[in-house]
């Protein structure tokens, strides 16, 4: 089974408890896929992470590598499962969080929801196009105001003869100011949740890149303004009615960020153990003192519940059974333990793990988006609480 380095023990030893070992087939194909990814991306990204720059021959090259087929079936192409889907996007941040973070937003947002509740006309004019890379799709829920709370989203939209009249702002949002299409939710006259289909050179719809970030910073993220935005009536997405329709797409990518989180806990993982095969002191490698031994043990406990996690949530997601509750936990639990995991790696290789060249702290701060994006933490949790006890503690 030609399964992929990272977890054959060729290297460390990664996947400890042998949970891929079964991995095949088509699922097989598209982590290998998105594993010959590396030798593109590896070489060039932390140039363009610290011009903070999207590597757009980066983002054409996924697409030809049909990295964006995340539970769709699109052109042909076949849909990958939830199992292959969730090894994609551990492979990919396992690379880069800023593209593993592009899969996320292109494939499992924007098409989502355009693929789940858009009309046919809608599908033909946009999957095609944003499955092969050519259009550059965004997805403006979150508001300078509203982040954890975006049910309480404040962009209007007016129905004007047979066309909608958009106003309000949209805040970190990804490629909301360098791409194509942008997918506005906004509250109609009647309190409901309608989505739009916004050209992104429509009149009344700005856009400027926020400037300042210190992590993701290979993909853009925008505030965006929409003033009297005017779209005919066909721009609406005809299946949404309500918040909870936009639920169903959020839950899905909360699943895909436990595997994220796997990846770059994996990255730091990996790269602490080489390390210190590696990094001779005092006379002898690293990995020969008890310490270096109990901190890479520790990191890979860590790794593995990771890994335990998004390998349930996948095989429940196959059998129809995942509940948005169990993404939460997912979600919380991941990205907890990756942040811990690549502080470890950063602190194991001293003065070292501060270059971007060594790349762990490149996944360190990028899990701190990770850690807020699709749900903070304490968010997640009281989803989880709300479960358990039977009562909402948002108000």
């Amino acid at each position: 089974m030609n399964t992929p380095a990272s977890l054959t023990g060729l290297g460390p030893v990664t996947d400890y408890y042998r949970l891929f070992d079964d991995v095949a087939g088509a699922d097989l194909d598209a982590w290998n896929a998105a594993r010959s990814f590396e030798a593109d991306c590896l070489p060039v990204i932390n140039d363009y992470w610290e011009r903070a720059e999207t590597p757009r021959p980066l983002v054409n090259r996924m697409a030809e590598l049909g990295l964006f087929n995340d539970g769709l079936s699109v052109g042909g192409r076949a849909a990958f499962s939830p199992l292959a889907a969730g090894l994609v996007m551990m492979e990919v941040a396992r690379i880069d969080g800023s593209m593993g973070s592009i899969i996320a937003v292109q494939a499992g947002l924007v098409m989502r929801a355009i693929d789940e509740y858009g009309s046919e006309e809608q599908k033909a004019a946009y999957l095609e196009d944003l499955a092969t890379g050519r259009k550059l799709g965004s997805f403006g829920l979150t508001e300078p105001d509203h982040g954890s709370d975006v049910v309480s989203l404040e962009t209007s939209a007016v129905r004007d003869g047979d066309d909608w009249v958009l106003n309000g702002q949209k805040r970190w949002i990804g490629f909301g100011a360098t791409g194509d299409v942008t997918i506005i939710w906004a509250r109609t006259e009647d309190g409901g949740v309608a989505g739009f289909l916004v050209d992104q050179d429509t009149p009344g719809y700005s856009a400027e890149v926020i400037t300042g970030k210190a992590c993701l910073r290979a993909i853009d993220q925008s505030l965006i303004t929409l003033t009297d935005c005017r779209v005919p009536d066909s721009a609406r997405i005809p299946g949404v009615s309500s918040f909870k329709d936009v639920s169903k797409v959020l839950s899905a990518t909360r699943s895909s960020v436990a595997w994220m989180a796997l990846g770059h806990g994996i990255a730091c993982y990996e790269a602490a153990a080489e390390h210190a095969a590696n990094r001779i002191q005092f006379g002898k490698p690293l990995a020969h003192f008890q310490l270096i031994q109990q901190r890479l043990s520790d990191m890979l406990i860590k790794v593995t519940t990771m890994a335990l996690h998004c390998r349930r949530i996948a095989d429940l997601d196959a059998a129809g059974t995942l509940t948005p509750e169990m993404a939460s936990m997912a979600k919380v639990n991941n990205t907890r333990l990756a942040r811990e995991v690549a502080a470890d790696a950063r602190d194991m290789l001293g003065g070292s793990g501060i270059l971007l060249e060594n790349h762990v702290i490149r996944h360190m701060v990028d899990m701190e988006t990770l850690h807020t994006y699709e749900g903070t933490d304490a968010i997640q949790s009281l989803i989880i609480g709300r479960t358990i006890t039977g009562k909402s503690a948002f108000v």
